[in-house]
């Protein structure tokens, strides 16, 4: 992993620092990129909870279940069977809900001043976003981030787990796959970091992939990416999207549940196709506002890094020409952001989320029935 990439040295700082002397009793993971917090976890584990006493020294908690108090009391109780305590904290969000929570805050307080030497606590903040510029970072998220800062960053080392810029992204690749002494094409880096929008896990999944796929000749080219990448997983897309654009709600269904069957994560992977298909209407809302009529025109309507693989380019013209107005396109991003919201919750059931926005997006929207009367003030 190089380690001068500036989207990862947050997280470079906490691995170096848990394998030295000057290790703090707390850190609080801030952000949901999930492929950053599994670095971070890795690293933990490996360094402070081995294999051969995991099940002893390693505590997955949330907050959700278990009081503040409790998971207090048990960081600070020794263990007879293993010589280090990692706990990790998920739900911080129940900390900050409704009500003072003052109680909860001195116990925090009272045990980090007289923390237990052989343990650490790690809280997991992943209800919040935090964007490439922070300067970006959404209102609601900063006043949450000042929170925990306010209340846990005199004790507790902050390590911020922010989107991925995508240059970063093309030189983890092409890097990575040095050190497994593969030699990966920037062209092909680039594509396959657009084509998966720069997240960082479908990117280090479809990488594997990749790497497997060329054994023997030890070179990733663009089209060993297109081959194995955009062909299979976007052409996949491209269909659902197709399907709804139809409204044909029956094929819409199974198409996702192909798309899922197909994923190594499954439903868990969910937010990368959320992702791609946010990403699929907004090009297409590009393409209708800008009335583009053929495939050499896309280029110039979308810019680079946004643009969508060429056999995908004729299809996605005709599919946003089924849409009969700017507002259609713009009901169905709403409509995805909804269901990406839902999913960062963590629903009951996934499946049951996807299910419903691809019924959604595949039903024609309501006509406005509503009709102004001269009663204005019982209106408003």
């Amino acid at each position: 992993m190089p380690t001068s990439l500036r989207s990862f040295a947050s997280t470079d700082r906490f691995i170096e620092e848990i394998a030295s002397p000057s290790l703090r009793p707390g850190y609080v993971l801030i952000g949901d990129e999930i492929f950053l917090y599994d670095r971070c976890r890795k690293a933990v584990l490996s360094t402070l909870a081995p294999p051969e006493t995991r099940d002893f020294c390693l505590h997955d908690l949330d907050l959700a279940e278990t009081s503040i108090f409790e998971i207090l009391d048990r960081a600070q109780t020794p263990s007879l069977m293993a010589p280090f305590q990692v706990l990790f904290v998920r739900g911080l969000k129940a900390l900050y809900g409704r009500g003072s929570k003052k109680e909860e805050f001195a116990a925090i307080d009272a045990y980090f001043r007289s923390p237990n030497p052989s343990a650490l606590i790690l809280f997991v903040a992943d209800h919040l976003r935090i964007p490439t510029d922070l300067r970006k970072m959404d209102y609601q998220d900063k006043e949450r981030y000042e929170k925990i800062r306010e209340t846990l960053g005199d004790w507790c080392g902050l390590v911020e787990l922010a989107r991925v810029e995508d240059t970063d992204a093309i030189k983890w690749v092409i890097a990575t796959a040095e050190s497994r002494s593969v030699k990966f094409d920037p062209d092909a880096s680039r594509e396959l970091v657009d084509a998966l929008g720069a997240d960082m896990m479908l990117i280090a999944s479809e990488f594997e992939k990749l790497l497997l796929y060329v054994e023997g000749k030890n070179r990733v080219t663009l089209g060993d990416v297109e081959t194995m990448v955009l062909a299979a997983k976007q052409r996949s897309l491209y269909e659902l999207t197709d399907a709804i654009s139809a409204k044909d709600r029956p094929r819409a269904l199974l198409l996702l549940h192909g798309l899922l069957n197909a994923s190594d994560g499954g439903e868990d992977a969910a937010i990368g196709h959320l992702y791609m298909l946010a990403r699929t209407f907004r090009q297409m809302l590009i393409i209708s506002e800008k009335n583009v009529r053929d495939s050499r025109a896309i280029w110039q309507a979308l810019w680079q890094g946004f643009r969508m693989p060429p056999f995908a380019a004729e299809d996605l013209i005709k599919q946003a020409r089924r849409y009969k107005s700017r507002r259609d396109l713009t009901r169905a991003i709403r409509l995805v952001a909804r269901a990406d919201l839902e999913l960062r919750s963590s629903p009951a059931n996934k499946l049951l989320v996807l299910e419903r926005l691809i019924l959604d997006l595949s039903t024609e929207p309501k006509a406005n029935t509503y009709e102004p009367s001269h009663q204005f003030a019982m209106e408003l």
